[in-house]
């Protein structure tokens, strides 16, 4: 059997001139012309809602499900975090230019955020790719436009300030890939925002539009994700007992191994240590050698399930607890089992065969810079599969609900921008832009689709908490 590296080192590349490339996008443009993406309706035989989100369920935690209902019931916005399979199944029969770029395939405004690049500089980037496929570049786009539409009405925006935010977040997209349609390889390649470049266009825009108030908060934000790190995960997460630290139990939230029952995986809790302990020695396998040896001078010497986000509620989730020379020398790495994504009901199918190593080259593609510890492993359950990566490392992400209309735009510039760069690294920057061209109507038709899909995530959210009331699906709220 071809091996998928085989299958690359044989591929021809082809190597367009500029000429051709731009080409490509203007004819991908009278094809399916960028206004084409207003005008969304829900499709005449589109799935129940309610029953995408339980056949979601039949694989995850049954413990947990009822956890994911509450954090989604909160707001149409957390329904909507955690509605990405219902999203995907509409976003199949919408326009698409056949421009294909590395998809976060999630890219709502909360799964972008801080975090430590390996040189110890706080990043801004996309930071969640449990989704993440090739595919159209539109499909981001309104997953992202449609979160501000959203959200925004969410904080109780007046409806030109909605429609400002989502326009914002789309414009920064599009000028950006201009941008980056004129850049050399290399410099697409090592683009980047950090805490310093946000800050200091934040400070260019506190005399017009953005207030100091926005301006502080940002510096809290960034303030705060500093504090973020394994030692201060110790302080929340763990105990002293004899001497040694393990894994405090907050149950459903955190369940240490040594207290999850024996019919949870169907083996004994000393059966489930030993399985991750193979795990941990398979992950390290996969990651580069310098890096292998790095983590080969910490002892792992606790697990525990640990409850994550809203959309991964209900998968398996385990966080370890590593030591380098003494108890303060701590590591937290977090194991997340990765399953197909919801985009490859509707898309080929990913070319990598185990889930958990789609989403370690997915983020590796889409990120400035990666955590230097990502990894994956085939579960001791060989039909489950698993990424590993640090746990906390100065990851922090902006209080969207407390934002004002003009701080949002600005978040939403800022998300923009990220996002074209990381479709800029995988996908055609020059083809793409000359698809999306120098007008608005790109923006004003993705503001349009957001609009009309943010009123239908109301009326899946009516349903989803009209089941919930009715007893047909069970929500622990609060949690």
């Amino acid at each position: 059997m071809t091996t998928t590296r085989e299958r690359s080192m044989t591929a021809t590349i082809e190597h367009p001139s500029v000429d051709d490339r731009r080409a490509l996008g203007k004819d991908a443009g009278h094809q399916t012309p960028p206004s084409s993406h207003a005008g969304w309706e829900p499709a005449a035989h589109r799935p129940d809602p309610v029953a995408l989100l339980e056949d979601q369920n039949l694989t995850r935690e049954q413990d947990l499900v009822p956890v994911r209902h509450g954090r989604m019931m909160v707001s149409p916005f957390t329904f909507y975090r955690g509605a990405a399979k219902i999203m995907a199944a509409d976003l199949k029969d919408t326009p698409r230019a056949g421009l294909t770029v590395q998809l976060c395939g999630d890219a709502h405004l909360s799964n972008f955020g801080g975090f430590a690049s390996p040189e110890r500089r706080l990043m801004f980037d996309v930071n969640d790719f449990d989704e993440t496929l090739p595919g159209p570049f539109e499909y981001d786009v309104k997953r992202m436009a449609a979160s501000f539409t959203i959200a925004a009405r969410n904080n109780g925006f007046r409806k030109a300030e909605v429609r400002d935010v989502t326009v914002a977040s789309v414009a920064a997209y599009r000028e950006a890939m201009a941008d980056f349609a004129q850049m050399r390889t290399l410099d697409i390649w090592y683009a980047h925002l950090d805490e310093e470049d946000i800050l200091a266009s934040a400070r260019l825009q506190e005399k017009g539009k953005k207030s100091k108030k926005d301006v502080k908060r940002a510096k809290k934000t960034f303030g705060k994700a500093r504090t973020r790190d394994s030692l201060q995960a110790l302080s929340k997460l763990a105990e002293l007992v004899d001497g040694k630290y393990r894994i405090v139990s907050q149950p459903p939230i955190v369940v240490p191994l040594r207290d999850l029952a024996a019919t949870d995986y169907g083996l004994a809790p000393e059966s489930v240590g030993k399985a991750l302990h193979d795990q941990f020695r398979a992950y390290r396998q996969t990651l580069q050698n310098d890096r292998r040896q790095l983590l080969e001078r910490y002892e792992l010497v606790d697990l525990a399930r640990k409850v994550v986000g809203v959309g991964s509620v209900g998968t398996r989730a385990f966080i370890g607890l590593l030591q380098g020379r003494d108890g303060q020398d701590p590591l937290f790495l977090q194991v997340k089992e990765a399953t197909a994504s919801v985009l490859e009901d509707h898309l080929p199918k990913s070319r990598f065969r185990q889930p958990g190593e789609r989403v370690v080259q997915g983020q590796r593609m889409m990120q400035a810079a990666s955590d230097i510890f990502l990894g994956w492993t085939k579960g001791a359950d060989v039909s489950r599969h698993f990424y590993w990566r640090q746990l906390r490392d100065m990851k922090g992400s902006a209080d969207v609900e407390a934002m004002s209309p003009t701080g949002l735009a600005f978040y939403a510039q800022t998300c923009g921008w990220t996002l074209a760069r990381a479709h800029a690294r995988s996908g055609d920057p020059i083809a793409i832009n000359a698809y999306l061209g120098d007008s608005d109507a790109f923006d004003l038709a993705i503001t349009d689709f957001s609009r009309r899909y943010a009123d239908q995530n109301d009326r899946d959210y009516d349903e989803f908490v009209t089941a919930i009331r009715s007893g047909k699906l069970q929500a622990l709220e609060g949690v």
